[in-house]
């Protein structure tokens, strides 16, 4: 199959420059024809759930390695040499079977003979080697937008964010932005918008008019109140800016009039000391973020999805909190303090005002208002559930032609985002960033779903032919940050190792091969092997008082010393997790390369990967022509 890329066509009247070079679809479903015939030999490794590692005898059954030498092949020193290395020139058509190619299983065991070649097999069909995906740079420098004016002043947006959010918000917004101004939108749908920030950052920064669409009311309501007082201050940001506060302060003291001179001049030291404490203050909100390691509940004790909160890289950079203990004031205190407003009565000067001052003010709030009235709500948070079939008009009244987005939409979220997209005339174009992929739905996994046609995963009608079933626990495998662990990141080995010894003690002294109840986060509330075992056996509901102290310590003795088998086995997953992730990715672009109306569709690398290790997006134009508002 040639590898030739083939320019795509401007898909509507006025675009005045094409878009970025496109793979052909047939090009497309060859790679990701080859990804999935790779995968389907190195899968049995990631179904297998680490709960069972010891009581299903995985290493022996999977891995003929000693674990020192699995670990000695994927130290971190390897894996950057590895992701260092420029791609592998092998043609992939020449590849009828790689796994044969490079020795990686033993012919009659079937068991994990090579690993350095299994790694080398991994990169080969790593994001990066396939050649389907093209750079941030790229895409913007096709689209070329049209140089209009952000606002006058740019928002730094890690002062009221942390730095990986920031970062995404970042990037996201400049190509969201990109796409609606090279076709004349000004509206934009954020689904699964979570606490606004991408929302809030187009509206105020792009001024583009943002629906924030989100299941959770608790999530409504906090964008809501959020976006409140960004749009309360938003005046005062633009005026003072951070860099001219102080010109800002001494060029309204000579605004005032004349009988306030000397009380103006009288209080600008002090609102300088004010204003620099308050950014001194920020600058500690802003500090470096910390590296936190993306996983999936095969990781945990919990059959819920975790967070990046759970686990930190400590790399001797100072800490940064998570957005979610960032003050909701963080943001304004970057502001003077007379920007924000406040009760009259608390303020012990106001009664000091000349009446010239006070009416100045008056007539100044009252133009204000008249402004507001006048101005339409750019950024609206809304509540509800988003499934492919939702009827958008019946969420947002005034539907217009508009760019769909979401960042990091959570499981069906994703493709529910990509099936609306080609489904809804009025939706022109679409960037998604899917995450959570283990919360995806599939056949054999849950049959409402079946029954509705709404598959989470596959979405491209190579693999639904094929009868392609990826797994669960494999598909949490795709939820890893292979970058990460390279860096440093070490796993959470102990947490695991205690919940695989706990269910052979399960199976094996009680009996119990299966339950319904989860553990939970026990571990992180654990003194030691039996603290956490004896709080697991209540969540059980076992009778704990049947098992002694010194027989749970038995077991944990009995394999303490074959921890370093799980901590190996959970690195082969890291460095087949990509892969996983690319046949993801590959069925939803296929997806869209199936469709009559798009005119432009491709995978783009966002972020960094370090930072947000769901680093790819789903971009997608139509054919139909735009209507300019």
């Amino acid at each position: 199959m040639s590898r030739r890329i083939r320019e795509a066509s401007t898909p509507v009247p006025g675009a005045n420059r094409p878009l970025p070079p496109e793979l052909p679809a047939e090009t497309v479903v060859a790679r990701l024809r080859a990804v999935a015939r790779f995968l389907e030999r190195m899968l049995p490794l990631c179904r297998a759930h680490t709960v069972d590692f010891y009581t299903r005898g995985l290493w022996e059954k999977m891995v003929a390695l000693p674990p020192e030498a699995v670990l000695e092949a994927l130290s971190g020193e390897r894996l950057q040499q590895l992701l260092e290395e420029p791609p592998l020139q092998r043609p992939l058509e020449e590849a009828a079977d790689i796994c044969e190619f490079y020795d990686i299983f033993c012919e009659n065991s079937q068991r994990l003979v090579n690993v350095q070649a299994f790694a080398l097999a991994a990169k080969y069909y790593s994001m990066s080697n396939l050649g389907v995906c093209i750079s941030l740079e790229q895409m913007l420098k096709a689209l070329e937008r049209t140089q209009q004016p952000k606002s006058e002043v740019e928002i730094k947006t890690d002062d009221f964010m942390n730095n990986k959010k920031s970062h995404e918000v970042q990037l996201m917004s400049e190509l969201v932005d990109s796409i609606a101004k090279y076709y004349g939108l000004n509206q934009v749908i954020d689904l699964g918008s979570g606490k606004g920030y991408l929302s809030s950052f187009l509206s105020l920064q792009y001024n583009l008019k943002v629906y924030g669409i989100d299941s959770s009311n608790t999530n409504t309501h906090g964008a809501n109140e959020r976006n409140r007082k960004l749009k309360k201050h938003w005046k005062a940001y633009q005026r003072r800016g951070r860099g001219n506060v102080k010109e800002q302060v001494l060029e309204e003291a000579n605004e005032r009039p004349q009988q306030d001179k000397g009380k103006c001049k009288a209080n600008i030291s002090e609102k300088l000391l004010s204003t620099n404490n308050s950014l001194q203050s920020q600058a500690q909100v802003a500090a470096p973020d910390s590296i936190l390691f993306e996983t999936a509940d095969v990781f945990t004790d919990s059959d819920k999805c975790i967070t990046n909160k759970q686990y930190e890289l400590h790399l001797g950079a100072q800490l940064q909190p998570e957005e979610s203990n960032i003050p909701e004031n963080a943001f304004l205190s970057i502001l003077p303090a007379d920007a924000v407003e406040t009760d009259c009565s608390t303020r012990s000067n106001c009664r000091e005002l000349c009446e010239e001052e006070k009416e100045r003010r008056k007539m100044a709030s009252l133009k204000e208002k008249a402004s507001r009235s006048k101005e339409a709500n750019v950024y609206s948070p809304l509540t509800s559930y988003v499934t492919a079939e939702t009827e958008l008009r019946d969420i947002v009244e005034d539907l217009e032609d508009c760019v769909m987005v979401g960042l990091h939409t959570c499981g069906d979220l994703a493709p529910s985002t990509l099936r609306l997209f080609t489904a809804k005339p009025e939706i022109k174009a679409v960037c998604s960033v899917g995450c959570c992929y283990h919360l995806l739905s599939e056949e054999h996994e849950t049959q409402e779903d079946v029954l509705h046609g709404t598959l989470g995963f596959p979405m491209s009608r190579h693999l639904k032919e094929e009868g392609w079933f990826c797994g669960r626990n494999a598909r949490m495998a795709a939820c890893l940050a292979l970058e990460r662990v390279a860096i440093g990141q070490v796993l959470p080995t102990e947490s695991l190792f205690y919940r695989a010894v706990l269910q052979v003690i399960v199976e094996e002294f009680y009996g119990v091969k299966r339950s319904d109840r989860n553990i939970g986060k026990v571990y992180s509330k654990s003194s030691s092997f039996l603290d956490y075992a004896r709080k697991a056996f209540k969540k059980l509901e076992l009778d704990e008082s049947e098992i002694s102290d010194s027989l749970i310590m038995e077991y944990f003795e009995k394999y303490k010393h074959r921890m370093n088998e799980l901590e190996a086995f959970n690195m082969l997953k890291v460095v087949l997790g990509p892969c996983i992730e690319v046949l993801i990715l590959l069925d939803r672009l296929c997806y869209l390369k199936e469709q009559d109306n798009i005119a432009w569709s491709g995978l783009v690398k966002l972020f960094d990967p370090i930072k947000s290790p769901r680093c790819f997006a789903v971009v997608a134009l139509k054919k139909q022509t735009f209507t300019c508002k």
